[in-house]
Parts: C-alpha cells; sequence; structure tokens
C-alpha cells in the first residue's frame, strides 16, 4: 500500500544532495590527481572484518541447487579493507573507493546501519604521510581557512585533558578518574571489564569533545590493544600506527600504518573473537582470503578510511547525519 502520509519524502533537502554530489566530485578529483586509481570491490563477502565492537550484518547466499548444497553465510562489509588490501598484494600502488559499507547496530546523531565511506591505500607511505594526505584532502573540501592542522598523540590527549598517562594508569586509576569526573550514568562497573573499556570511555567523554574545536586535530600513536589492523611501532612496541582526525570533536577518518604479518593479524582475530564471545556477541570466522594475500606478500603501506557522511555533515553546517542522508534507516 502505497503510504499518503507523507513518509516517502527524504530527510534532507535535496540541496543537501546537490552538495554531497559536488563533494564527491572534490574527492574523485583529488584522487585523481595524486595518481589514485579508483577501484570497486564487493559489498556482499564471505570475509568479514572481526572486531569486538563492530557488529556485521549476516545473510545467506541460497544458490539454485540449494537442495545439494546447501546455503552460504555471507557479509555486508562493515569498509572494504579487506578486498582492497587484496589487490595492493596483487601489485596496485595506490587506490582508492567512495564505498557503501553497514554495522549492525549503530543508529543515532553519528550514526546510520548503512553509510558511506571513502577509503584509500598507498604503498611505501607511513601513516604520517597520510596524515599531510587527509589534511589535504579536508582543506580541498571544507576550504583552506586554518593554520596546521595540530597532531596530539593519545598520550598527551589524556595527560592534557584528564591529567593521567593512560598507558601508566591502572584500572583502579582509570575508574577513581571515571568516579571523581563524574561519570558513572555512562559506565556499569563489571567484573569482565578491561583497560580498553575504561579508556575509551574517558576518550570519549573528556577527550573527543575538547578535539579539534579550534581547527582539524589529529590524535594518534594509541595503545597497541587498540590496534585494530595497525602495526605496531618499531620503536615502541606499546604503541599502534594508528591515527583519527576530529573536527569539533566529531570523528573524521581512522587511518593506520597496515599491518603486514599474517601471523600477527591471526593473534589478533583470535583475541577480537574471545572478547567477542566474552561479550556475549556470536563468533566470527577467522580464516579469509586477506590472511592468504598477507601469507603471500602485502607491501608495506598506509591506509585511511573517512566517513563521508560525516563530513557532509560538517560542510552542510548541520548536527546529525539524518540532515545530509535522504534515506536514513528509519526512512529506507
Amino acid at each position: 500500500m502505497i503510504s499518503t502520509c507523507g513518509d516517502f519524502l527524504p530527510a534532507c533537502p535535496l540541496s543537501v544532495l546537490e552538495l554531497r554530489a559536488r563533494l564527491l566530485k572534490v574527492v574523485r578529483d583529488f584522487f585523481s590527481e595524486r595518481g589514485y586509481l579508483e577501484v570497486e570491490t564487493p559489498v556482499l563477502s564471505h570475509d568479514v572484518s572481526v572486531d569486538a565492537h563492530l557488529e556485521p550484518f549476516v545473510t545467506q547466499w541460497m544458490p539454485e541447487d540449494a537442495s545439494d548444497t546447501g546455503s552460504e553465510t555471507l557479509y555486508l562489509q562493515t569498509s572494504p579493507e579487506f578486498a582492497m588490501k587484496r589487490l595492493l598484494a596483487a601489485g596496485a600502488k595506490a587506490i582508492y573507493q567512495v564505498a557503501r559499507a553497514f554495522r549492525n547496530g549503530e543508529s543515532g546523531r553519528l550514526h546510520n546501519p548503512e553509510f558511506t565511506i571513502v577509503e584509500w591505500y598507498r604503498v611505501g607511505a607511513t601513516y604520517h604521510q597520510q596524515m599531510d594526505e587527509v589534511e589535504a584532502l579536508i582543506r580541498r573540501i571544507l576550504g583552506n581557512k586554518w593554520g596546521g592542522f595540530p597532531r596530539l598523540s593519545y598520550r598527551e590527549a589524556f595527560l592534557r585533558h584528564i591529567g593521567l598517562d593512560p598507558f601508566a594508569s591502572d584500572m583502579a586509576a582509570l575508574r577513581t578518574a571515571i568516579t571523581v569526573r563524574g561519570l558513572s550514568h555512562a559506565w556499569q562497573a563489571s567484573a569482565d571489564e578491561d583497560k580498553d573499556t575504561l579508556l575509551n570511555l574517558l576518550l570519549a567523554e573528556l577527550v573527543e569533545p575538547r578535539l579539534g574545536q579550534e581547527s582539524p586535530e589529529f590524535l594518534y600513536d594509541y595503545p597497541v590493544s587498540q590496534a585494530a589492523l595497525a602495526r605496531t611501532r618499531p620503536d615502541n612496541p606499546e604503541v599502534a600506527e594508528r591515527f583519527e582526525l576530529y573536527i569539533r570533536g566529531v570523528e573524521i577518518c581512522n587511518g593506520y600504518g597496515e599491518l603486514t604479518d599474517a601471523r600477527e593479524l591471526r593473534e589478533r582475530v583470535c583475541r577480537q573473537n574471545t572478547l567477542r564471545v566474552k561479550a556475549r556477541r556470536r563468533a566470527l570466522p577467522e580464516s579469509s582470503r586477506l590472511l592468504a594475500a598477507m601469507e603471500a606478500g602485502l607491501p608495506a603501506c598506509s591506509g585511511v578510511a573517512l566517513g563521508f557522511d560525516r563530513l557532509v555533515m560538517i560542510a552542510a553546517g548541520a548536527s546529525s547525519l539524518r540532515e545530509v542522508m535522504p534515506f536514513p534507516h528509519e526512512l529506507a
């Protein structure tokens, strides 16, 4: 039945869609000028990124002869990372993609279960060089209206905004910091919580809102326990080559000096699955074609995943993703 209540209308005006289109062209021109090849990879895949905090959408593929072979489990991708790294292992040098990505259970001012991601990789580039690339892209999109983009290490950010060293502080010190700063409303103490859970709470409540208020600001060198698929810094084993960019307290992108060691990836995936099970989430497959690509030889590289919808939100002066998406999930 066709609705007559007006709920067919988009959530944002057509002028915002025109802005999105202009900014997409800017993105494509930027990467083309810098020698990146635009690629497309599957949104639906047998592989899945195993992360304790990301829940993928799962579906079943039913071939015509399903009665003989059964169905296959497939995953909507939380980012195009796995397939793009397979292209790097196959010889690609600099690639980017504007893709749809999916994360189950994520909805709110800065989240939608389906969103647009801009992801890129360059062989031979360091994560600091990728910060330079991000800064150049942001200036191209939002205008050259700032001086340099400050770069603040994870440790420096905690010392400046909370007054504690996140690497040296134990669980008791972190719990005290949470209680003293009146964050009990956002924290349910539990016997099985870990240090990263407490650090993430302090980061979200006390650090992130203060980042990028005067100009876009990088936060970098995260604890290795929060490395995801970033490599460990060779000169500092407690730190991962990971960075994020913030604009007015909003995280815009996440970048890595990429992990290339297949053995280390296997260990990390296993740890993430252990955390998922501990949190009463389903375990996800630990084998993948990315592992095969890394075993064959993933070259040293760095990469960035940028939330395009959030960047449009900043450019439009909006306060939520709903204002810059035609059909957020409640209208899709």
